[in-house]
């Protein structure tokens, strides 16, 4: 099945996208998957989980200061 994105979606797409930083993160080889799958078990998306990961692990170390 074939999706034809439209010029509208197109333009949401990158004013979206605007509103973002990319951050690439590099793990060993298989950790990726094993991540992905942590992340679905608890109904989280990749991104959303390394999201969420950074911004505790942030407060914690801020409150250890």
């Amino acid at each position: 099945m074939f999706l034809i994105a439209t010029k509208a979606h197109l333009e949401g797409n990158k004013r979206y996208l605007e509103k973002l930083d990319e951050c690439k993160v590099r793990v060993p080889k298989g950790k990726k998957s094993e991540i992905q799958a942590h992340a679905e078990a608890k109904g989280e998306s990749l991104n959303g989980f390394v999201a969420r990961a950074i911004d505790e692990t942030m407060e914690r170390d801020n409150k250890t200061k």
